[in-house]
């Protein structure tokens, strides 16, 4: 009896080590982000909403520029992992101080927030602690990035057009499972690490990130990789527990002999480890660089259509910049946080100045179908292709201005052409995309 009870003990703890995780089908959490505004306006009845209309319209790369991009991806997306230093340029560093103290900060409910809270949060930042840690990290699921070490939300003042929810400044950015990590430093209350990722930098929370090694680093860059091609799974462990919520563009370790993927997890001791992933569903991951073909950039336009702005990530939604940023990940090519530096990451074309017309001519002739982004100073969006002659776009819009100054909120992924809104008189003619369009963006 004793030595049946010992052998189901062994089996027990053999089946929990050598187990696997699962990623299923899911959705994300419903919250107050899905009760945004979603005004329409006459693009969004008129012109196909359907991606799989302008697919038909994309030319091919050439091998040449897929392994170049690819390539550019890999050693940009591991680069945390070669640091020895920070590498934030000067003017993008200590940007939340200068922030919060030249101007005042409020709450959501409009009342200003007295400078002993936030001096609070700058005291527990102790960016004089910059570099005194330099270690590597990997995140453990999908994460938040903070511009402070607290979870507290701040905003300019919400009673103007434009701020307010969720234009939450402290948040920065949100970062997918699996994204490789440098640490500079920790915060004084050691609740949160202050790290540079591939394309965003900002202060995490210690227990949504696990410490690499060397062999480890080794074993996750083995070579070959898969994103999720679906948004909004989720990631259980051997029980079901849930793990983590997973949007698409996640990046997974494949390994080809045993099609195997892999995750990465954290031990007691707060080391990294890899965990085997069982994919429960067909078609929600693949091996990347995906193929450019009319059917693959289709399907994945249509996963992020419809979903709510989500300034930095916020409420697991996404805003402008990492729409483009995922849709283009999985298709190999790297594009960093926000949409000035993604301006500067593939070849620009200068359209600053011209007429309608000639923008319009020009995006046509020069920009490619799913391939090429344009460019405003505050957004940026993807490039479908042509409606009667009219350049299509597909990106995650806050609203359309007006003449009085307020905005006609959208609040979420749509499909439009570069004048959404031109049927109406109440309209700011000179606050029109096509009029603001800075570049056109190839790749």
């Amino acid at each position: 009896m004793i030595f049946m009870r010992y052998i189901i003990l062994i089996l027990t703890i053999t089946t929990l080590l050598f187990s696997d995780y699962t990623l299923e089908p899911s959705r994300r959490a419903y919250s107050r982000i899905d009760k945004l505004p979603k005004a329409k306006v006459a693009d969004m009845w008129h012109i196909p909403q359907n991606p799989s209309y302008y697919s038909k319209q994309i030319k091919t790369p050439s091998r040449y520029e897929i392994d170049k991009s690819f390539k550019r991806f890999k050693k940009l997306y591991f680069q945390p992992w070669s640091l020895y230093s920070l590498d934030i340029p000067s003017s993008d560093f200590g940007w939340e101080v200068r922030f919060i103290t030249k101007k005042k900060i409020y709450k959501e409910n409009g009342r200003v927030i007295p400078s002993y809270i936030y001096k609070r949060w700058i005291a527990n930042a102790q960016m004089n602690k910059k570099d005194t840690i330099r270690t590597y990290a990997i995140t453990i699921r999908h994460t938040n990035v903070k511009a402070f070490p607290t979870d507290s939300k701040f905003y300019r003042n919400p009673k103007k057009v434009g701020e307010g929810f969720p234009f939450d400044y402290n948040q920065n950015s949100s970062l997918h499972i699996n994204v490789p990590l440098y640490i500079s430093h920790y915060s004084k209350d050691h609740r949160w690490a202050f790290v540079r990722a591939s394309y965003s930098f900002g202060w995490v929370k210690v227990q949504d990130i696990a410490i690499v090694n060397r062999d480890f680093i080794k074993k996750f860059k083995i070579g070959i990789y898969a994103m999720s091609i679906k948004d909004n799974l989720r990631l259980f462990d051997e029980k079901h527990h849930p793990i983590s919520l997973v949007k698409l563009g996640a990046l997974f370790p494949y390994s080809s002999v045993t099609n195997s993927y892999f995750v990465a997890t954290k031990s007691y001791l707060g080391k990294a480890k890899l965990k085997r992933v069982k994919i429960k569903s067909k078609n929600i991951v693949a091996k990347i660089p995906l193929a450019f073909t009319p059917r693959n950039v289709a399907m994945i336009a249509k996963e992020f259509y419809n979903e709510p702005y989500g300034w930095g990530g916020g409420y697991e939604c996404r805003d402008c910049s990492a729409t483009t940023r995922d849709f283009m990940g999985v298709f190999g090519i790297f594009l960093h946080r926000n949409s000035s530096k993604q301006a500067k990451d593939g070849q620009a074309i200068y359209i600053k100045g011209l007429s309608k017309s000639v923008k319009k001519k020009l995006i046509i002739k020069k920009a490619k179908p799913f391939r090429s982004l344009l460019y405003v100073p505050g957004h940026i969006v993807l490039y479908l292709g042509r409606y009667k002659n009219e350049p299509v776009i597909l990106h995650t819009y806050w609203g359309i201005r007006k003449n009085n100054g307020s905005k006609i909120i959208t609040a979420r992924t749509i499909i439009t052409s570069t004048e959404p809104g031109k049927e109406r008189k109440d309209v700011k003619e000179r606050s029109k995309l096509i009029n603001t369009l800075k570049y056109i963006v190839n790749f």
